[in-house]
This record gives structure tokens, C-alpha cells and sequence, in this order.
């Protein structure tokens, strides 16, 4: 497949042939869809819950795919000013429009444990 490079606000963007690779661009990887499905669940999250809620995640690796997820205006971040910082992410409109995605691959991750689980 090739891809093309294309400048949108001065800013390389990859422009992938297949849409589901572009979607893949920003909701792919292990770790945000889960964050995503979390936020769809309890609509606004701070860092330390959304870390109990998926085992496994470092700090590192929950900051930085939050600033990925921000950068793609997919969440939204809100600092109060308050000692200790408190920190809170919910998703952006643009972001709630993902959730229709994330209940279709729920209900084909459903199915398929369901289906593979008759072959063990």
C-alpha cells in the first residue's frame, strides 16, 4: 500500500489509502481503547483512577497516550489549580463519536471469546 504525505496547517499528516488504518492511526495500540472505553463509561476520569481501572499500564505509557489521544482532540485534559494538582480527562465531542467504534468491537470481542471458547 502506498502512502501519500500530505500538509495540513503546516503539519506532515499521513494520509493512509484504507480509512480503517487512518482510525487505527489514533484509536490503535493496547492500551487506547481501553482508556477510551473507560472514558465512555464513567464520562469524566482523574489519572490515578483511569490507572487502577487498567492493570498492566505504566504511568509513562497512560501519559503518554493520553497526550496522543489529546493531541488528535479525541480527549479533553482540565488542570485545577489546586495543591495536589488534580488532573481530570473526559472525551471531546469529536471523541464521543467514537463510541458507536468501540461498542461494535466490544460486541465482536464478545463473540468471538464466546466462539473460541467452545474450541478450549
Amino acid at each position: 500500500m502506498e502512502e501519500k504525505l500530505t500538509v495540513i496547517e503546516d503539519k506532515f499528516v499521513t494520509i493512509h489509502p484504507c480509512p480503517v488504518l487512518t482510525t487505527l492511526e489514533v484509536i490503535g495500540g493496547k492500551w487506547k481503547p481501553a482508556i477510551l472505553w473507560e472514558l465512555q463509561l464513567h464520562q469524566i476520569r482523574r489519572f490515578g483512577k483511569l490507572k487502577r481501572a487498567l492493570p498492566g499500564i505504566t504511568q509513562k505509557m497512560l501519559t503518554q497516550q493520553l497526550r496522543e489521544l489529546e493531541k488528535d482532540n479525541v480527549i479533553h485534559r482540565k488542570v485545577y489549580a489546586e495543591v495536589p494538582p488534580r488532573v481530570e480527562y473526559r472525551l471531546t465531542d469529536y471523541g464521543v463519536t467514537l463510541i458507536p467504534i468501540l461498542h461494535e468491537m466490544a460486541q465482536w470481542g464478545w463473540t468471538h471469546r464466546k466462539e473460541n471458547a467452545s474450541d478450549q
